[in-house]
């Protein structure tokens, strides 16, 4: 049997250590975006109501109370998750319920085959200004870099939604003051009739 010297003894011993101890290569940077050059817009809604925050949200905070106050005919239902809990999914636009406080949630819209993601989010919150009084505020996000077209496009495809959401807000202000909501507008845009998938 041959001997080894020492220094071959720890070489052998500490060889594997010293590998282990290797750090991998560093990576090359992020992985690229999925749209090359998102373009978020962000469009912020607000209605004061004649009512308490607590009891605007009870009137109109419920996850599918979206069907009353957005006039959708097909209603409302959730399909996934405990009713009104994150993690919970809707049929309006198979949105997911992503965050929640006590007088407000966010929700966004699934990834969809064949589409790039817009990052479409939605906020709505009743905000208490005083013991008597509120607001509404409903704020969307989405990237306009995917709307076709030019920046008059865009604008209008902006426009489009601010506008049907501001009568949406409009609804939830009427029921939370105890009114009857005015018929349906008529289905001009797909936004009218339900918030837009991505």
């Amino acid at each position: 049997m041959k001997h080894m010297t020492l220094a071959a003894v720890m070489t052998a011993i500490l060889a594997p250590a010293a590998l282990a101890q290797t750090p991998p290569a560093a990576p090359a940077g992020p992985a690229p975006l999925q749209v090359q050059s998102p373009t978020y817009a962000t469009i912020p809604m607000e209605i004061t109501v004649n009512k308490p925050a607590k009891d605007v949200w009870a009137r109109v905070g419920k996850y599918c109370d979206i069907a009353e106050w957005f006039q959708i005919a097909a209603g409302c239902t959730i399909t996934s998750g405990v009713d009104g809990e994150v993690g919970s999914v809707r049929t309006v636009g198979a949105e997911i319920l992503v965050g929640k406080t006590e007088l407000s949630y966010t929700y966004t819209q699934p990834v969809r085959e064949g589409r790039p993601y817009n990052l479409y989010h939605g906020t709505l919150e009743a905000r208490p200004i005083d013991a008597k009084t509120s607001k509404l505020v409903y704020t969307l996000v989405y990237d306009t870099s995917l709307v076709p077209g030019d920046d008059a496009a865009k604008k209008a495809d902006v426009e489009r939604r601010r506008t049907a959401f501001t009568r949406a807000l409009s609804n939830m202000k009427i029921l939370a003051e105890g009114g009857t909501l005015p018929p349906p507008a008529a289905p001009a845009a797909p936004a009218v009739t339900a918030p837009k998938a991505n």
